[in-house]
């Protein structure tokens, strides 16, 4: 499961897919309905990579919850991210059950299952790791280097243009004044 440029925005729900890097922040699309947003550095951005659960021993990325999520259920989570406290404590407990219960909170739990439903739905789930790195290898592989060129430099008389001169074929001279600064 790839969940790098997957981000969550503090005070803003849903997950966002990093798109572009502008000048002043990022670019992103919602994951629920597609719609584009600029996010400046005033912003607190979390990536999903970079989120981990409190353990008994030591902390759990975020992405081993959702492996563990996904062997229990093979699909989407059964449980509803807007169910009674208790509910979701019990589930989570059966899926999760060497979370730290003094430090995680049922909101906490309620936003990974939302979260862990949202990504399954839009397929960033599916894939695995090894594939993934595979996929990407083979394309390289395949895919043709072009050389550089190196870009013309005044006084550089090793590096080639490719511009073509202008042609002043068929243009008659005019007599004009030019005017200068005196």
């Amino acid at each position: 499961m790839d969940l790098s440029g997957i981000i969550s925005i503090s005070g803003i729900g849903g997950l966002f897919k990093v798109i572009a890097q502008s000048k002043n922040g990022l670019i992103v699309e919602s994951l629920i309905d597609n719609k584009r947003m600029p996010v400046y550095a005033s912003h607190k951005v979390s990536s999903l990579e970079d989120i981990s659960i409190y353990s008994t021993s030591e902390d759990v990325p975020l992405k081993d919850v959702f492996a563990k999520i996904k062997t229990k259920e093979s699909g989407p989570a059964k449980i509803d991210s807007k169910a009674d406290g208790a509910v979701v404590k019990a589930y989570f407990k059966e899926v999760f059950p060497e979370h730290d219960e003094d430090r995680v909170f049922v909101s906490d739990m309620k936003k990974v299952f939302s979260w862990y439903n949202l990504l399954l739905e839009k397929g960033f789930l599916d894939k695995e790791p090894e594939k993934e790195a595979e996929e990407n290898e083979g394309e390289k592989l395949t895919d043709k280097v072009k050389p550089k060129k190196t870009p013309a430099i005044p006084g550089n008389k090793t590096a080639k243009t490719s511009a073509p001169k202008a042609s002043t074929k068929g243009m008659t001279k005019t007599a004009t004044v030019r005017k200068t600064g005196g």
